[in-house]
This record gives structure tokens, C-alpha cells and sequence, in this order.
């Protein structure tokens, strides 16, 4: 029902009406699940591709030092663990599963032939429930229905459960709302780039007749007053009819949503452990990166080295190791000053150097030398002023 009719003869005024927008299309309602946010998916992606480049070694643990296994096992783990994918497709498949699909836990079920490993099959998150064993303690492993043991699993863990610590978590509960307000930011920049009430010149009409109610009397003014053929051309306008004035539309900052998407993002690096500009927030830093690396990074290896050593190594002297020191952020010029000290003090060889700025090794130095006269290291004692032999004495 029409409330404000105009009385018969009444001309109409040039009133301006002003319409709402409707903000209801910019909320962002209902369950997004962690997986879905890009910001949670950068960072636990971030960490997964670090982890899955490193180098895996079989080491053996010895009386004089730790030493490094090459061998069909060491080649089986690092090279080829699954037959359909490569050991980093593998790697970052079990841990993404740990962070976020699968809730802080990872299955992978090994196949195996006469005691030798075949095949280490990654299982599917959406495949796999964890049931607590009622007697006894323990849990069962459901996998598509079909009950395991753990120990005839791998199972990797990532911020254990306070209910069943034997259980993972992953950062699901930490990171719920954060998640929330990151959608809601994402949905409302969308609604106002879209939206279609941003004018940037608001003409004022005092006194309009009747034509101008229409949307073709308003065009019809418009090409009387305003629309101009060439760029820059004055406007001619009644002075007592209009006024002009240019406005400045709302824009997105002074929404705040800038501001509050980057506390949001550094809460999520935060949760997560990877340092704000792996997610496009602040600066980047050396030191903050190799903290990374020395923390996060290690921590989160850790638990699969020792998972894949209780699970896969008979002998009490073997471990795995993954090779943490690759992914430190270093210098070429420190890197190669570094070495060649401790190349000169008989520490490394010459052929060890060369490989750690890349070149190719090179016959002759395999020695170990010192500094004095670049002699092998076995003939130190060997030099002449040692022997009271120096300038002629």
C-alpha cells in the first residue's frame, strides 16, 4: 500500500530519496571448513614443501660418531617409498594430512614381502578412524572398514589430543575463528567491489517537475545539462536549478578490513608456526626464517623420523634422519668463507667445500690438509721447522 500519494495538481519537489544497500549478501554464514581458507592452506603448504625437500639419511650410530647408511633401504625411503608418487609427493602428502585434512594424524600402511618393504601407501583422511580400545588401553586403526593394529602402522601425529594423547589434534580448534573473521573479510571485500553505490558526483535538482520521477526524464536532463561531447568540455547548468559536488566513495580502508585481515593472518602464522611474511604480511627476515626452521620445522621432523625408526628399523643402532641443514637461509660469500676456514684448519676436505657452493669435485682433493704448508694432514710433524731445520739451522 502506497502511503504517500501526491494530491492531485501537486507538483513534485525535488526531494531526494535515499535507498539502503542491503549488506545481507556480504556476510559470510555457515561452517567453512579449515582447508578452504587460502591463508591456513599457505601456511601448512609452506611447511609441507620444506619438509618434503629435504633428504632423508639411514644413519648408524657409532663409537666414534654417527655415520651415513647408503644402501637399498636408504634408497627404498628416500627415492621411491611409494611406487605411484616420489618421496617429497609423499612427505608433503603425510604432513598436510597432519596439519589440517587429517587432524593432526597421518596413516600410511606399509606392504611388505618376506620382510622386505614393497610399498608405504599413504592412506586418505577421509578413509581413517582412530576407535580407543575400551580394555587395556590402546586404540584400533579403521581403515575403509577393516581394523589395524597400530603397530602394523605408521602413524604420525601433530599436536596431540588431551583426551587420547596417542591421538592428534592439528590446529583445527586454534585457528576456528580466525578462519571465520578471514571469510567474513574475503566476503565483504567481494560485496563492495561489486556493489553499485559508489558515485563519484552527486548532482543536487531543486524544483524538478514531474519527467524527472523517470529514469528516461532523468537521462533526458542529463543530455541537456551534463553529458558533454569532448573530454573536458564545461558544463552549462541553470544556476539556480543545480548544484554539484564531487564526493569521495567508502572504500575498503575505511572499512578497517586491511588492518584486521593482517592481525588475522599473523594469529594464523602464529597457531601454525610459520613466520607473517610467508602469508604476505610484514617484511622478510633472515633471523626470523632460520628460527622457523630451528623450531617449527624441526619439530614437526622429529616425530616422523622417530615414528619411521621405531616402525621400520630393526637394528637398535640405525635412525633416519632428514637433512634440516639444506633449508637454513644461507649467504654464498658466508657459506664459502665459512668452509674454506675450516678447510685450512684440516677440518674438511677441498672436495667438500666445492660441493657445498655447488661445483663440481675435483681429483686431489680429497685430503685433509693445514694451513702451514698445505700438507696432508698425516705429515704435520713432518715440517721442516718442527725439526729445528728452519734458515739453514
Amino acid at each position: 500500500m502506497n502511503l504517500f500519494k501526491r494530491q492531485k495538481g501537486m507538483k513534485r519537489r525535488g526531494a531526494g530519496q535515499i535507498a539502503l544497500a542491503d549488506f545481507s549478501d556480504i556476510c559470510a554464514l555457515g561452517y567453512q571448513s579449515l582447508d578452504k581458507n587460502p591463508d591456513i592452506i599457505a601456511g601448512c603448504k609452506c611447511i609441507a614443501e620444506l619438509i618434503s625437500s629435504m633428504t632423508i639419511y639411514l644413519m648408524n650410530n657409532t663409537d666414534h660418531g654417527d655415520e651415513r647408511i647408503v644402501n637399498e633401504l636408504s634408497r627404498k625411503i628416500d627415492i621411491y617409498p611409494s611406487k605411484w608418487m616420489t618421496r617429497k609427493t609423499w612427505i608433503e602428502g603425510i604432513v598436510m594430512n597432519m596439519l589440517l585434512y587429517g587432524s593432526g594424524n597421518a596413516i600410511v600402511l606399509p606392504h611388505t614381502s618376506g620382510g622386505i618393504i614393497e610399498d608405504l601407501e599413504p592412506i586418505p583422511a577421509s578413509q581413517v578412524n582412530f576407535m580407543p580400545n575400551l580394555t587395556g588401553g590402546g586404540y584400533t586403526v579403521w581403515i575403509n572398514g577393516k581394523a589395524y593394529d597400530p603397530d602394523q602402522l605408521l602413524h604420525f601425529v601433530f599436536n596431540p589430543d588431551p583426551q587420547y594423547l596417542w591421538k592428534g589434534q592439528g590446529i583445527k580448534v586454534a585457528l576456528r575463528e580466525v578462519a571465520r573473521n578471514l571469510a567474513q573479510a574475503q566476503e565483504t571485500k567481494r560485496g563492495f567491489l561489486s556493489s553499485n553505490w559508489k558515485p563519484s558526483i552527486v548532482v543536487k535538482v531543486d524544483g524538478m517537475i514531474d519527467e524527472f520521477s523517470s529514469p528516461e526524464g532523468r537521462k533526458k536532463l542529463l543530455d541537456d545539462y551534463i553529458k558533454t561531447t569532448a573530454a573536458g568540455e564545461p558544463w552549462l547548468i541553470p544556476a539556480d536549478q543545480f548544484d554539484v559536488e564531487a564526493i569521495r566513495p567508502l572504500s575498503l580502508a575505511d572499512l578497517a578490513i586491511a588492518e584486521g585481515t593482517e592481525l588475522d593472518k599473523r594469529t594464523v602464522a602464529a597457531v601454525i608456526g610459520c613466520p607473517p611474511f610467508v602469508l604476505g604480511v610484514g617484511e622478510y627476515s633472515q633471523a626470523e626464517w632460520d628460527g622457523f626452521i630451528n623450531n617449527c620445522i624441526r619439530s614437526t621432523v622429529k616425530g616422523i623420523e622417530q615414528e619411521l625408526t621405531r616402525k621400520l628399523l630393526v637394528n637398535p643402532n640405525w635412525y633416519w634422519l632428514f637433512n634440516i641443514a639444506s633449508l637454513y637461509s644461507y649467504d654464498l660469500q658466508k657459506t664459502a668463507s665459512v668452509y674454506s676456514t675450516l678447510y685450512t684448519k684440516g677440518i674438511v676436505t677441498g672436495n667438500e667445500v666445492r660441493d657445498k657452493i655447488g661445483m663440481q669435485p675435483k681429483e686431489g682433493l680429497d685430503e685433509l690438509i693445514i694451513l702451514e704448508n698445505y700438507i696432508p694432514q698425516d705429515r704435520i710433524g713432518d715440517q721442516k721447522k718442527l725439526k729445528g731445520e728452519e734458515n739453514g739451522n
